[in-house]
């Protein structure tokens, strides 16, 4: 009797582990499922990602330096031509 007790708790825990596989395969069904519907919705809101969202960031940081440097040299530019006078600005400036 010992012997047929066993062969059912082994057909028992054979079938607790089969079942417990097809739940976690459900699982990772269900939650490529679920991650998918997310993205295609979250692309239909026309969401930006984390990275683009840094590219751009530190692309628009890069110009305003190069702008605050530009205004820069502008500046030095229109001292030096004041400073070397009235006649120096008329030719420059076709006046």
């Amino acid at each position: 009797m010992s012997t047929g007790a066993n062969r059912i708790l082994d057909d028992l825990a054979r079938l607790m582990t089969d079942a417990a596989g097809a739940a976690q395969g459900v699982r990772r069904e269900v939650e490529a499922a679920f991650r998918a519907q997310t993205e295609n919705w979250l692309n239909s809101l026309d969401v930006v990602k984390r990275e683009e969202f840094e590219a751009v960031k530190e692309m628009a940081a890069r110009a305003r330096d190069e702008n605050d440097a530009l205004l820069a040299r502008i500046e030095a530019l229109e001292a030096r031509l004041a400073a070397t006078g009235p006649a120096a600005a008329d030719i420059t400036t076709g006046k």
